[in-house]
């Protein structure tokens, strides 16, 4: 099992960026693929990008695609989200989230452990 804590949101311009941090608990950190969702108000939660165990595979939404970034720590039990060329349709809380199996999920319902989720909110 393990639990995921994120932390980095915030109020940041259109244009701006962000890095959010996921801080996961346990011994068996480097056995999940990590993720990132968001929900915007109103919304279903959404995939935004998603990591392989090693780190070394990625895979993106679209609307994301060139200015996201996500990234692994394995040793310190860390997932990261850069957040750059921020637009006002970014505003979300955004969650991390851990998938025992190893496919690159894009469906929410596919991870087994969640955040409690940090607010990110853009202002044009």
């Amino acid at each position: 099992q393990v639990q995921l804590g994120e932390s980095g949101g915030g109020l940041v311009q259109a244009g701006g960026s962000l890095r959010l941090s996921c801080a996961a608990s346990g011994r068996t950190f480097g056995n999940y693929v990590m993720g990132w969702f968001r929900q915007r108000p109103g919304k279903e939660r959404e995939f935004v990008a998603t990591l392989s165990r090693s780190g070394v595979s990625t895979r993106y939404a679209d609307s994301v695609k060139g200015r996201f970034t996500i990234s692994r720590d394995n040793a310190k039990n860390m997932v990261y989200l850069q957040m750059n060329s921020l637009k006002p349709e970014d505003t979300a809380v955004y969650y991390c989230a851990a998938d025992r199996t190893v496919l690159l999920d894009t469906n929410p319902a596919a991870y087994d452990y969640w955040g409690q989720g940090t607010q990110v909110t853009v202002s044009s």
